[in-house]
């Protein structure tokens, strides 16, 4: 029982840190519109870790981690390379640096690794329920497991780099050829940044898969940029949406006995569904009453329009009978009913019998109208 306590507790603290650690830079990934990249690079280290591992014969060893990382950023070098030769674009670059170096890593690890860890079920889907079972020991005494320390220290690489570079980064962001008149050396900022991201994917690469890093890197930035225009708050929404997406993952696996990597990208999917649906001003439903109103408002403008071009004519009281308006203005009767219940209530008409009058109000709109 004790066991199962520390299996939960810890679980769900590398799920907290992986899925923060993950959030701050993709952030970034976002506002360029580099989610791909993320992709990319997640499945590209593989090669790294493979030569890394012939080299020390040991999958904890750090040299995997640089050893990934520098095969991350030479991905990036790879893409903007093609990219710069103006005969491909960004995703078709992409599409074509990380299938093969992500095919050279299975091929070296089914022809040379395929008795080790480094298996391709591993690389593509991880396990965060086993990351509790890989502990770091300091002089015979476990300390918890590597994970958590490996997740803990690129957070507070991350948060420290997005803290000291936030003016550049903001900057180097939105605005480059500015970044670059202004002397902050944006490829430099560029390609700290892809480092990080490296880094980050690697750290993250052994506990929970490469499927699961690209959801946590794109899901929470993304969520939460429909949420807010303000990079700051952007930040704290990406971490914060991070955390409760692997919270509630983690405990949803728990309690179903499913796949826990599975379980928190499932998460991150619904819950950008729900925010993509419900958030005010940009979601769908707000969407979708905007273009209603809209719908109603310019079907307004026309009745107004129209009873101003007959107003104070012979046939003024044809055209602004209200069981004839459909006729005139090619309208189902029902529809037209509806407009003048409408325009009724926002007081742009008035009824006398059975006459539809413009009101001043009514009178402004349709001389603003016609005017523009």
């Amino acid at each position: 029982m004790i066991q199962e306590y520390y299996d939960i507790i810890f679980t769900t603290l590398i799920a907290i840190v992986t899925a923060s650690a993950c959030a701050l830079p993709g952030v970034f990934l976002v506002l360029r519109r580099m989610t791909l990249m993320s992709d990319a690079i997640s499945h590209a280290i593989l090669p790294g870790i493979v030569l890394a591992f012939f080299l020390t014969h040991n999958v904890s060893s750090p040299l995997l981690i640089l050893a990934a990382a520098g095969t991350g950023v030479l991905t990036v070098v790879f893409v903007e390379l093609l990219q710069k030769t103006k005969l491909v674009k960004e995703d078709a670059a992409i599409g074509l640096t990380f299938p093969a170096l992500f095919s050279i890593g299975v091929i070296l690890i089914a022809r040379f690794a395929s008795n080790v860890h480094l298996d391709t079920d591993a690389v593509l889907l991880g396990e965060i329920g086993y990351a509790t079972l890989n502990h770091l020991e300091i002089f015979g005494y476990k300390l918890g497991p590597v994970s958590l320390y490996v997740m803990g220290g690129m957070l507070v690489l991350n948060l420290a780099f997005i803290l000291t570079f936030y003016k550049e980064l903001k900057l180097a962001t939105f605005d480059v050829s500015l970044a670059a008149t202004l002397g902050f050396a944006p490829t430099l900022i560029h390609y700290g940044l892809m480092t990080l991201v490296s880094m980050t994917t690697v750290g993250a690469f052994d506990a929970v898969g490469s499927i699961l890093v690209v959801a946590l890197i794109a899901g929470p930035p993304v969520t939460a940029y429909l949420m807010t225009d303000s990079l700051t708050r952007m930040l704290i929404y990406s971490v914060v949406i991070g955390c409760v997406n692997a919270v509630v993952g983690y405990w949803l696996a728990y309690i179903t006995n499913v796949s826990i990597a599975g379980a928190i990208a499932s998460v991150t999917l619904l819950v950008f569904a729900l925010i993509f649906m419900i958030v005010p001003n940009r979601g769908l439903i707000a969407i979708a009453r905007r273009h209603i109103r809209q719908k109603w408002e310019f079907a307004q403008t026309m009745l107004v329009i129209h009873l101003s071009n007959h107003e104070g004519l012979p046939e003024a009281q044809t055209e602004s009978e209200i069981a004839h308006l459909h006729e005139h203005l090619r309208w189902e009767p029902t529809f037209a009913s509806r407009v003048v219940k409408y325009a009724l209530n926002n007081r742009y008409v008035s009824q006398e019998a059975a006459q539809l009058m413009l009101t001043d109000r009514g009178r402004a709109i349709a001389q603003k109208a016609l005017v523009q």
